[in-house]
């Protein structure tokens, strides 16, 4: 039994260091790759729309309803103290530093990373990757890259639109709703949120969690078995692992920023 339990242990820590080896290698590989595309800026742009534009409105909605309950427990909450006036401030700072881009997050892995898991992974299927590789175009620069990049730059705007919508929503269920003051509510805001404190900061969160949502969408599609049944488990392990990938950068994140 014990000697069983040391080979599962075993095989397991020897497979995941074999799996982190083969990620770096690629990460690497995409990085130092990613320069030939200034010159074709157009395969990043469409990616950006595909990847963002066709997220834009979950995003939206979510971060509206976000900040409906972030206006109506908050307002619950402070008036307890007296202090429903700092409403505004709290949406504010609940958003920028947390929740705008941590959800954003979370709902960029369930909607664009499964959707390019799925698609590298039955490009794969379809060896349509391998003919890339026969024709002596790197897949790596072509596909994958671009998709990359724009992931990187999709995720901070999408992140600035869950916030901004958010912050709208608490104002339409605190101010006029139940009636906090309009001044009080905006004037809290402005006065405790810092550019760079609060906002920089959930700006560089976003940016942090753009790239490991990314990479390891591309990577799972990228190694999964060329078959329907891999592209599936490849997306499901998408969604899995980015999110735990997000909440643990969004602490280890935290406790450098606010320290």
């Amino acid at each position: 039994m014990i000697l069983n339990t040391l080979e599962w242990i075993g095989r397991t820590v020897r497979q995941w260091l074999t799996d982190l080896g083969a990620a770096t290698r690629i990460f690497v590989a995409l990085i130092a790759g990613s320069g030939g595309l200034l010159r074709r800026f157009r395969l990043i742009t469409d990616q950006v729309h595909f990847i963002g534009n066709y997220s834009l409105v979950i995003i939206a909605v979510s971060g509206l309803f976000v900040g409906f309950v972030l206006g109506l427990q908050g307002y619950y909450t402070l008036n307890k103290y007296g202090s429903e006036q700092a409403l505004g401030l709290l949406v504010a700072l609940s958003l920028t530093r947390e929740l705008g881009p941590v959800v954003t997050a979370l709902l960029f892995a369930g909607r664009a990373g499964t959707s390019l898991t799925a698609e590298i992974g039955l490009m794969k299927a379809g060896e349509q990757l391998a003919a890339m590789e026969m024709m002596a175009v790197d897949p790596l620069q072509r596909v994958l890259a671009p998709r990359f990049w724009a992931g990187v730059i999709a995720m901070p705007v999408l992140a600035a639109i869950f916030s901004a919508v958010g912050v709208m929503g608490g104002y339409v269920v605190g101010v006029r709703l139940i009636g906090v003051d309009e001044g009080a509510f905006w004037s809290q805001m402005q006065g405790g949120v810092d550019v760079w404190n609060d906002v920089f900061n959930g700006v560089i969160k976003s940016f942090v969690f753009g790239v490991a949502v990314t990479f390891i969408a591309l990577y799972q599609g990228y190694q999964a078995a060329p078959t329907p049944e891999g592209v599936a488990r490849a997306t499901t392990r998408t969604v899995v692992i980015g999110s735990l990938m997000v909440l643990w950068l969004d602490f280890l994140l935290t406790a450098l920023m606010f320290s």
